[in-house]
């Protein structure tokens, strides 16, 4: 595969051709001010002139490189950005397919994202992340990846998915661009593994992306030492400020989960170089990514919270293209740069009415204009629930031996975002077993393994989800690959496990033998085959129908699938029982 950093000796020449007038461009945008990131400034009145996907001219006249072949686009009274990057991204939390993403992707102006890719990793290991590799090369925009970080953020059964020597030809691919985020916990504890995997990782060159939630003092200084680049987990602008002071780039959160940027947006009144600072959406939902957008919504919210319109701009442009070394061809409008390039109505309203992407116009006026490429996924990723039996209500119980009337149970304790607690709570017996407890908001949750075909599972005890009667279950579980299903009786867990069992992976809310909800996750259990209006409408029926069982919780799913993470220091849960993430230790369910 060329090197994308490499144009070939032709093109340059054709490019030198162009500035000089010798050979005519392909596109010319003429009368537009362009948002000059490098400088800071805004250049009125100048013209840019693209050759097959590059820019060779940047200028206030650029009548020279204009013949009869080349498409003239007048820009006069509007400004030109360079394209938007999305520095850290979870592409396939969107829960559809590549394709059904990027139809609304490229309208917004989004040009390069840089995208996980521990699903992949997680439930197929080394050839899952070759196959996303796959998935997004030549689309209409560029996509790039980091190699999936199981050693640092993965349960024990997932940890060593990926070999030593997987890892390294995963290092040698052109479109991986480093190590996903490494969970600060992990890292500092010396694990031998990790730190071969980062010496590995910086000898190519290659960035070792952080995840440092909750991480002060010593310990951050020790995990920047640790050779982590980065970190987009600053949910204040005095972290924001500590890690760039450490030399990090800061990537600021606003996506689905998590929305940091007017937390974090204090920091514009300080003195301090920008630079490093750069704005990320850690994976966007279905519905905002129809209804807001993306970079582009994440642009204008900076502006509306008081950053400087070209700051705000850089933040999603030239900061973290610089970031991961990839500043020589994206990031700017610049010659020998790709032609990634967004009219927008001015400086302050970031509304993409025209988006060209390496040269080719893709959208306008809302309008795609280049339809993405489809990727055909082999049957493997169709086939991932690997569970040795139909499983009964009684694989449910939580059996108490000994006879006693009433025990001391670690409950997982809810918080009102996707961090938890342990409580320690006294629960009655009844014919030996724990039952939920409706009244004190106290259900059942239990965690099946779904590719080892191990047959392991473990059930616990929740608090604060809120089900009164029925099941709810899901498949897309963070940092492992388990089913994820929290229940009123065995019975409505049973079930629900079941329906996802016959739909090859996905959603289901289940209530005395019917499912009320659902959405089909056959790929991987993690993407859907059905358009992405239709995944919308599946995951408000999922959330309506969680709140008539009585949730209140407002994003139920998210809630469910992330109490596998291993990224946060909290008490998670695991197919061997309750798993403590600062200490690493599994905890019984019983003290």
């Amino acid at each position: 595969m060329k090197n994308i950093n490499s144009p070939s000796a032709s093109q340059l020449e054709s490019l030198v051709n162009v500035a000089l007038g010798e050979e005519k461009a392909d596109l010319a945008i003429t009368g537009g001010d362009v948002v000059n990131v490098y400088t800071g400034e805004l250049l009125k009145g100048c013209a840019v002139a693209v050759k097959g996907e590059r820019i060779a001219y940047v200028g206030e006249d650029a009548s020279h490189t204009i013949g009869p072949q080349t498409e003239v686009i007048d820009a006069s009274g509007k400004t030109l950005t360079p394209g938007f990057i999305d520095g850290h991204a979870h592409i396939m939390h969107t829960y559809g397919k590549i394709e059904e993403f990027l139809k609304y992707v490229i309208k917004t102006g989004t040009t390069t994202i840089i995208s996980e890719t521990l699903d992949f990793g997680f439930t197929l290991g080394y050839e899952g992340t070759l196959d996303f590799l796959e998935a997004v090369k030549d689309q209409p925009i560029k996509i790039f990846a980091t190699a999936p970080s199981t050693l640092a953020n993965g349960q024990r059964d997932y940890r060593n998915n990926i070999s030593p020597e997987q890892f390294r030809r995963l290092l040698e691919c052109e479109g991986i661009l480093g190590v996903g985020e490494s969970n600060w916990v992990a890292v500092i504890k010396g694990d031998q593994q990790i730190f071969d995997l980062a010496a590995d990782t910086l000898s190519f060159g290659k960035k070792l992306e952080g995840h440092a939630a909750g991480a002060k003092g010593k310990k951050l200084v020790a995990f920047a030492a640790s050779g982590n680049s980065s970190d987009h987990e600053p949910i204040a602008a005095q972290e924001a400020l500590d890690r760039l002071r450490l030399g990090m780039y800061v990537l600021i959160r606003e996506g689905d989960v998590r929305n940091d940027l007017e937390a974090v947006a204090g920091i514009r009144n300080e003195r301090v170089d920008f630079r490093r600072l750069s704005i990320c959406t850690d994976g966007i939902g279905v519905k905002h990514l129809m209804n807001k957008g993306y970079m582009d919504s994440v642009a204008q919210k900076a502006i509306d919270l008081g950053f400087d319109p070209i700051t705000a701009i850089q933040m999603v442009s030239l900061n973290p293209a610089e970031h991961f070394g990839l500043d020589d061809i994206v990031g700017g409008i610049a010659p020998g740069r790709h032609a990634d390039i967004v009219i927008i109505p001015s400086l302050a309203r970031i509304k993409p009415e025209v988006v060209i992407s390496q040269g080719q116009i893709v959208a306008q006026n809302s309008k795609l204009l280049i339809e993405p490429k489809k990727h055909i996924y082999s049957e493997s990723f169709r086939n991932t629930i690997r569970i040795p039996r139909k499983l009964e209500p009684a694989d449910f119980a939580i059996k108490v031996e000994g006879g006693a009337s009433e025990v001391t149970a670690r409950v997982i304790d809810l918080g009102v975002d996707i961090a938890n607690k342990e409580a320690q709570l006294i629960m009655p017996v009844a014919n030996g077993e724990v039952k939920a407890d409706v009244e004190r908001d106290i259900i059942k949750v239990a965690a099946i393994d779904r590719v080892h075909n191990s047959g392991k599972m473990f059930t616990g005890l929740i608090r604060g989800f809120g089900l009164k009667k029925g099941a709810f279950a899901a498949t897309a579980s963070w940092d492992a690959a388990n089913i994820l299903v929290v229940g009123v009786s065995g019975e409505d867990m049973a079930g629900a496990v079941g329906r996802i069992r016959e739909m090859g992976g996905g959603s289901v809310v289940y209530v005395d033998g019917k499912v009320l909800a659902e959405l089909p996750l056959p790929i991987l259990c993690q993407t859907s085959d059905l358009p992405m209006e239709e995944i919308d409408k599946r995951m408000d029926q999922m959330q309506q129908a969680v709140a008539e069982l009585g949730c209140r919780i407002p994003y139920a799913h998210l809630m469910l699938v992330t109490l596998t993470t291993t990224i946060i220091p909290a008490v998670r849960i695991s197919t061997g029982g309750l798993l403590d993430i600062k200490t690493g230790k599994l905890l019984g369910l019983l003290v």
